[in-house]
């Protein structure tokens, strides 16, 4: 793995401020989440953007790499309620969906609106975070708080790939592990580094998707905290189980069967609700359209799928209960060079 220095952070700055893909640009939540033929009793959503929840990035924080960072895109944002505010943890990009990422952090107040915090409250120090860091996952449990998030590192150059080879995921440029920072306040944060060992990730592992209950809360199932894993892993369904969310133990596991629709991409979110287990993920439909839905499980079985419905959110940090109304964040829909996040509930 490549050192992480002032100079190699520079280098993938340069290369971050030219990126561009339309694939991506072009994405908008409401193609996912705003409209569904059918809403059988279990699934969550659709979802409608609430306008006065917008949030506005309207600085550039300062860069304690001193390498001239900027962003101008901010998305794949995560919400945790705590005394009826909303905290928001968000991923700031040079560019829309560039490495050399940083995360950030705001809190809304009602009636007072949204104040930007003291950014950013990750950003990368550890060698597994030299081309960034990127999409927050905050959870609690037992009076402590939780961020998970994607620290990527190139792996040109490096001996990685003959170590931990990964025939069943084909990898590029870029290695993704999933780390893990923890605070007792929501403010101060400590890393503990890599969650998903490299025998386990084959070099790749995005997206630690924790079941909660609705608040942010982590919720177990049989006794643990699961963890779904649907990227890398050398192409196989990994499940992680803890006691702490700080300890892991991974193994094989099917869990979610999308034939029927298409291809599975990754897994969003996962909540625990009505005595059910929730899965909202992102797939290729059988035309390689992106699409969304959601799977039904018991918690009893929460690997054997019971129902699949056709609309999901992406709710890529999570979905939360504010009020009366599933909620959740996305900045997909901003325009180009303009950082804001909007937030999006449920009709039902």
């Amino acid at each position: 793995m490549h050192l992480l220095t002032t100079d190699s952070l520079r280098q993938g700055l340069d290369r971050a401020v030219a990126h561009s893909n339309s694939a991506t640009d072009a994405l908008s939540t409401d193609q996912f989440s705003a409209h569904w033929d059918d809403r059988p009793d279990w699934a969550i959503g659709p979802f409608r953007k609430d306008e006065k929840l917008t949030f506005t990035l309207d600085r550039q924080w300062p860069d304690p790499t001193g390498i001239g960072w900027t962003s101008s895109s901010i998305f794949n944002p995560s919400l945790i309620e705590r005394n009826g505010r909303l905290h928001l943890f968000y991923r700031a990009s040079p560019r829309k969906e560039s490495l050399e990422s940083r995360i950030g952090t705001a809190v809304y107040t009602p009636g007072e609106g949204w104040s930007d915090g003291a950014n950013p409250v990750v950003y990368p120090t550890l060698d597994n975070e030299l081309l960034g860091v990127e999409d927050p996952k905050v959870y609690s449990a037992n009076g402590r708080y939780y961020l998970f998030y994607n620290g990527i590192w190139p792996l040109a150059g490096t001996t990685e790939r003959a170590e931990y080879p990964s025939q069943g995921w084909p990898l590029g440029d870029v290695g993704c592990d999933i780390n893990l920072a923890v605070s007792d306040d929501l403010v101060h944060w400590e890393k503990r580094g890599r969650v998903v060992p490299h025998e386990v990730s084959h070099l790749w592992a995005k997206g630690a998707v924790i079941p909660t209950d609705g608040t942010g809360e982590a919720a177990t199932v049989g006794g643990d905290y699961l963890m779904f894993l649907s990227e890398g892993c050398d192409g196989r369904p990994v499940i992680g189980r803890s006691r702490d969310l700080e300890t892991w133990e991974f193994s094989e596991q099917p869990y979610l069967d999308v034939s029927s629709l298409g291809s599975l991409h990754e897994v969003a979110c996962a909540v625990v609700v009505n005595g059910h287990l929730v899965l909202d993920f992102f797939y290729g439909d059988h035309n390689g359209e992106f699409a969304a839905a959601q799977a039904l499980y018991s918690l009893e079985d929460p690997f054997t799928q019971l129902a699949l419905h056709r609309g999901g959110s992406l709710a890529w940090g999570g979905l939360i209960r504010y009020g009366d109304r599933w909620t959740f964040a996305q900045g997909w829909d901003a325009p180009a060079g303009r950082r804001e996040l909007y937030l999006y509930r449920s009709e039902h």
